[in-house]
C-alpha cells in the first residue's frame, strides 16, 4: 500500500495561494449545496459548470482530491462521482442504488462499471475467480471467445489501461463480497506492472483512500516475462525496452512493497536482463486463440500465478 503523502500549505493572505484558496472555497460551496439537496455530480459536470473559473479539468481533479484528503473522507461522501470507463462481464448480477437490476452474463457486450459502486446490493455470483484484464482489446477478444463460460464461471473486469476510481472500488467490493481469487492479465512491460500495482497497492494520487481501493490478495497471472522464453514467443513479436522503460523498471524494483514480492522482483529482473517487453497480443504469434484456448486454461489449472 502507498503510505506517503504530499502536504501542501495554502494561506488565504498569501498572493501565490489566493487563487487556489478561492477555488477551494468555491468547490466547498458546490459540495455543500449538493449535500444539502442530496444530489450528485461528476468532476466533469463541475468543470463544465464554470469552465472560465476552473480553467481546466485537472484543476478540478486536484481540488477535489485535496478536499477529500483534507477532510479524510472518500470522494463519494462529497457527493462527487467519477466518470466511469471500466467494463465488467461474466457470472454476476446485482441491483443498483436506484433499484435497477443488472445482469453481467458474459456475451458480446460488456456492462459499464456503475458510477455508484457503494450503492450496489444483492450481489449474486457463482464465479470461481475474477480476472482483471489490462486492455480493452484483450477483454473484448476474451468476450468474443466466450472465455467466461468455456473454462469455469468467472468475472472479467477491465479498467481500459490505468483504472478509474469506480473500477478500483468495484474490484475491492467484489473481493470483500465474494471472497474468491483475483488474478491480473497484463502486458509484460513496466506499464502493465504499474497498473497491476495500482490495483494491489494503490496510487500516490489516491494514497489517502488506499485502504478501501486496494486488494492485497491480487495475483499476477500473466503475461509473465518468464513466459516469453518458456513459450518460445518469436523475437519479432517482442519490443525493445526504451530508456524510459528501463528507468521505470529500476524505480519499481526499489519500492518498499516489492521486498515482500520476491517472485515479482525476479520477473522484473528477467525483463531488465532481456531488455525486451511483450504485449499480450504477442501470444497470437503462436495461434490466434492461444490466449483463451491454451494459455489461460493452463495457467489457471496448474497454478501459474505469482
Amino acid at each position: 500500500m502507498i503510505s506517503h503523502h504530499t502536504t501542501r500549505k495554502i494561506k488565504s493572505d498569501c498572493p501565490k495561494s489566493a487563487t487556489k484558496f478561492a477555488l477551494i472555497l468555491k468547490m466547498l460551496s458546490v459540495i455543500y449545496k449538493m449535500v444539502q439537496d442530496n444530489t450528485y455530480a461528476t468532476k466533469r459536470d463541475i468543470y463544465y459548470s464554470d469552465t472560465l473559473l476552473f480553467g481546466s479539468q485537472s484543476v478540478v481533479d486536484n481540488i477535489v482530491n485535496d478536499i477529500s484528503c483534507m477532510l479524510k473522507i472518500p470522494r463519494r461522501s462529497l457527493h462527487i462521482l467519477s466518470t466511469t470507463k471500466g467494463c465488467i462481464s461474466g457470472n454476476l448480477s446485482y441491483t443498483e442504488e436506484d433499484g435497477t437490476k443488472v445482469n453481467c452474463t458474459c456475451n458480446a457486450t460488456a456492462v459499464i462499471v456503475p458510477s455508484n459502486v457503494q450503492g450496489i446490493r444483492n450481489v449474486i455470483t457463482d464465479a470461481k475467480f475474477i480476472l482483471i484484464v489490462e486492455k480493452d482489446a484483450t477483454f473484448q477478444r476474451l468476450l468474443d471467445d466466450d472465455f467466461c463460460n468455456k473454462l469455469s464461471p468467472c468475472i472479467m473486469i477491465t479498467g481500459k489501461g490505468v483504472p478509474d476510481l469506480n473500477t478500483r472500488l468495484l474490484v475491492r467490493k467484489l473481493w470483500d463480497t465474494c471472497h474468491i481469487p483475483i488474478f491480473t492479465l497484463m502486458d509484460a512491460d513496466p506499464h502493465g506492472i504499474e497498473i497491476m500495482c495500482i490495483y494491489k497497492y494503490g496510487s500516490v494520487s489516491m494514497s489517502f483512500e488506499a485502504h478501501h481501493l486496494t486488494v492485497p490478495a491480487i495475483r499476477w497471472l500473466g503475461l509473465l516475462p518468464s513466459d516469453i522464453e518458456r513459450l518460445n514467443i518469436p523475437k519479432d513479436a517482442l519490443i525493445p525496452l526504451t530508456k524510459r522503460d528501463q528507468n521505470k523498471l529500476a524505480s519499481m524494483q526499489k519500492r518498499p512493497y516489492m521486498a515482500c514480492q520476491p517472485m515479482w522482483k525476479k520477473e522484473m529482473e528477467i525483463m531488465a536482463a532481456s531488455k525486451m517487453k511483450a504485449e499480450i497480443q504477442a501470444l497470437m504469434s503462436l495461434s490466434s486463440d492461444y490466449l483463451s484456448r491454451v494459455y489461460l486454461p493452463n495457467k489457471l489449472q496448474f497454478g501459474g500465478w505469482i
